[in-house]
């Protein structure tokens, strides 16, 4: 069971299932050799994490990639970054903090020669191992939405550099900031970092989707 919600949430964030996609359980438990029990469990996960949404009479589908939705993600992850922000700075460490530089310095390298793939990956490792530092088990139960809004919203293709270096900067200032565990400024440039990203979706984004608008995703 484990193993189909694995695959399945991969799918999902590597867009082979994309947003707003309909999954006929008939075809993925065929595809994947599964029977229905342990499908039916795998999808009950995935839409408990709010990545699929159940229709009674149509089935099942990835959820869309209007606005709206996006914007709800994002204003709990302003809320969920910034407090793993805070709590990072309480727990810092010099193990943890040469992770942190690491992955900064990889994301630089992606950038020439652009590799947005790569830094997509790295962008969400980076959010994650903050999430991971607060030792904190509810916070790090929340760190799905992080996939969620980097990867399945916004497709690598649409992911320009120059984004993506003003928010290696920022990130560089929230790990700065959790060096010197001050929690009080790294929660404000966390929570500054995301809700950038909503000023952009309230201020011109298309309301039937984000495809093309989100340029560097936090």
């Amino acid at each position: 069971m484990d193993e189909v919600t694995a695959l399945l949430r991969e799918r999902i964030y590597s867009q082979q299932y994309p947003t707003g996609a309909w999954l006929k359980q008939e075809e993925l438990s065929e595809e994947l050799g599964v029977s229905r029990t342990p499908l039916r469990e795998a999808l009950r996960r995935l839409e408990q994490e709010g990545l699929i949404k159940s229709d009674a009479r149509r089935g099942v589908r990835v959820i869309s990639g209007d606005v709206q939705t996006l914007l709800a993600a994002y204003e709990l992850r302003a809320v969920i970054d910034g407090l793993a922000a805070r709590l990072a700075a309480a727990n810092v460490s010099v193990a943890r903090l040469r992770d942190l530089r690491q992955v900064i310095a990889a994301q630089r390298k992606a950038v020439d020669p652009w590799n947005p793939r790569g830094y997509s990956k790295l962008n969400v490792d980076l959010h994650e191992m903050i999430a991971q530092m607060t030792n904190n088990e509810f916070v790090i139960a929340q760190t799905s939405i992080i996939r969620m809004t980097a990867q399945v919203f916004a497709p690598v293709s649409m992911i320009e550099p120059s984004s993506a270096l003003r928010a290696i900067d920022e990130h560089t200032a929230i790990v700065d900031a959790i060096e010197l565990a001050d929690g009080v400024t790294a929660e404000r440039l966390a929570r500054d970092h995301i809700e950038k990203t909503i000023h952009q979706l309230r201020s011109g984004a298309p309301r039937e989707s984000t495809a093309g608008y989100l340029r560097a995703p936090a």
